[in-house]
């Protein structure tokens, strides 16, 4: 008898399902593996023909070295204000905007969520140097606020992904709040915004990484070296420690390490806001 009831609980369908997945996430994990190798070998290691898979012994002290040789710290700084900021901007707006366009009886809102959306079909390249005159105009260059303001303007994919949750969310409630005398206000805030937990984390995380792993745009803005961001010293690496690249992918793994705490920590509500996200339109 246990034998046939675990026959029906493993599947054929169902462990083939379970090997793609696992096939998947190795071959995911393997150039994140084989950098975390690279970066504790010594240089001769490094370039050894044929290549060495394991390091011999690990140099743990290139970590040390990127820190100590380079402004690791400003950089990650940087980042963080930056990230943190954009963030917060943008879980904000969209979540305001995109309530509108969910629960009010706006002129033309269809015809607005399509062209909100629409810009997400034009590359950045496209619209960098009209938005860079239009910074610079505002005197904005060599500064963060590039960076940040535009994120508390509502970005398109956050319009979509909060006007999906809250479309998921039953009309009863809002109708019954309505009926004590609540205002749409406090209808967004005390009951919808506690209901799409799950929605605002994907966003945060998907806004963070976004923030976080850019290199075009503070390239173009940002021009002093002590406001550089952390992508954009990494990618500056090659040029100080010219022979040594296993310190240049020390110091890459060392930028992830602030978007695996932000996915790890909010992986929860992540999983269930990116299955949610598109199951009423």
């Amino acid at each position: 008898m246990p034998s046939r009831a675990l026959q029906r609980r493993v599947r054929p369908g169902r462990l083939l399902a379970y090997v793609f997945v696992v096939s998947g996430a190795a071959i995911m994990l393997l150039p994140f593996v084989t950098s975390l190798f690279n970066s504790l070998k010594s240089y001769a290691d490094f370039i050894a023909i044929p290549p060495t898979l394991l390091p011999d012994p690990p140099v743990w002290s290139n970590y040390t070295d990127v820190w100590a040789r380079a402004p690791f710290a400003s950089y990650a700084i940087n980042s963080f204000v930056i990230a943190g900021l954009a963030t917060a901007g943008a879980v904000i707006s969209s979540a305001m905007v995109g309530h509108a366009m969910a629960r009010m009886r706006l002129p033309l809102r269809n015809a607005l969520l399509t062209a909100a959306l629409a810009t997400l079909m034009l590359p950045t390249v496209v619209t960098i140097i009209p938005t860079f005159i239009m910074f610079r105009e505002f005197g904005w260059l060599d500064t963060f606020l590039p960076l940040i303001v535009p994120f508390w303007l509502a970005t398109p994919f956050g319009i979509f992904l909060m006007r999906q949750a809250f479309l998921a969310i039953p009309t009863d409630f809002m109708e019954a709040a309505a009926l004590d005398g609540a205002g749409l206000w406090k209808i967004f805030t005390r009951i919808h915004l506690p209901l799409v937990k799950p929605s605002l984390a994907t966003l945060a995380v998907f806004t963070f990484m976004t923030s976080w792993g850019a290199v075009l745009e503070p390239t173009v803005y940002l021009i002093s070296p002590e406001k550089l961001t952390l992508p954009i010293g990494v990618m500056g690496l090659r040029g100080q420690f010219v022979g040594n690249d296993q310190l240049v992918t020390a110091g890459a793994l060392m930028s992830l390490v602030p978007i695996l705490v932000v996915f790890v920590v909010a992986q929860r509500y992540f999983v269930r806001g990116a299955a949610a996200s598109g199951l009423k339109g």
